[in-house]
């Protein structure tokens, strides 16, 4: 069973879908001990990094997500799901995190056009579960304006170029966290989500 969490901000009916279409059965729920006691959990998001990080706390979610990944169980974060696992974020302030993914949240180099919208490839700089079967310098679809900066390299599992180089895919144990947005990149993102469905049942 795959747990969306339905935290007021994300694109939960796309990422439900996509799991659904590959078989998966799927729940969508804002009940923090349903959270908690998932057997495999994905945090989308779009929108801005304090108010999603507010409505996690308000609703007794942050915590929950937090006992959840350190019960060692997969977990992906999708966008600013990906990025609310750092430990702050510099959007429209300074707030903080969860603090899953020591490292910060912050606004893409300048001197291209943000926010950054459209495919764009991803390379693999660690071989982990989450990409088996990927082809390397796959396209994926990308809508942000703001990117993750881990405190620890070895966390970076993938990268992507515009304007800069930076971390796409995040991996550190169970945790795992794409930029893109896998429910919109055709086959390669079909791919990466049937990985996470599947961890530890291979």
């Amino acid at each position: 069973m795959i747990t969306i969490v339905n935290y007021g901000m994300g694109n939960l009916e796309s990422v439900r879908k996509a799991f659904a279409h590959l078989g998966f059965p799927v729940v969508i729920t804002d009940e923090p001990a349903a959270v908690a006691a998932a057997e495999r959990l994905v945090l989308p998001g779009v929108g801005a990094y304090g108010d999603a990080v507010e409505n996690l706390r308000r609703k007794g979610l942050a915590a929950a997500v937090t006992e959840y990944v350190e019960s060692g169980r997969p977990f992906l974060g999708i966008c600013l799901g990906m990025q609310l696992l750092t430990t702050v974020g510099e959007e429209y302030g300074v707030f903080p995190g969860l603090d899953i993914v020591p490292g910060k949240t912050r606004r893409l180099a300048g001197g291209v056009k943000i926010p950054h919208v459209g495919w764009n490839q991803i390379d693999f700089r660690q071989d982990i579960p989450l990409l088996r079967g990927v082809p390397g310098g796959s396209f994926m679809y990308f809508v942000h304006s703001y990117c993750v900066d881990p405190a620890d390299p070895a966390a970076v599992a993938a990268t992507t170029d515009y304007g800069e180089s930076f971390c796409s895919v995040v991996a550190r144990g169970n945790v795992y966290g794409v930029q893109f947005h896998p429910e919109k990149s055709g086959a390669a993102g079909l791919s990466l989500l049937r990985n996470f469905a599947e961890m530890g049942r291979r």
